[in-house]
């Protein structure tokens, strides 16, 4: 297996995103906007029910998302806070 394979395997946003385009890029930025919206809420009130600081919240939502589009396979992507079963 050369190396160009074997980042292809391991990084697949180099296989699709040769075939990106402008419009692609402005229909995610403006989904991105819409979710960002939503996520903010969302990922504060979670932290807050965990007893955690915000920011905690914050970034346990946003690094799923960036981790997920650089090294998932698939082109479409859902990713959130599943709760927990109560204990």
């Amino acid at each position: 297996m050369n190396i160009p394979s074997l980042a292809r395997r391991y990084l697949p946003i180099l296989t699709w995103g040769s075939e990106y385009t402008g419009k692609t890029l402005t229909n995610d930025l403006i989904v991105a906007g819409i979710v960002t919206v939503m996520l903010i809420p969302q990922s504060l009130a979670y932290a807050l029910l965990a007893g955690l600081p915000v920011q905690v919240g914050l970034f346990a939502s946003m690094a799923p998302l960036v981790l997920y589009a650089l090294f998932g396979t698939s082109r479409t992507l859902a990713v959130g806070p599943w709760p927990s079963p109560a204990s």
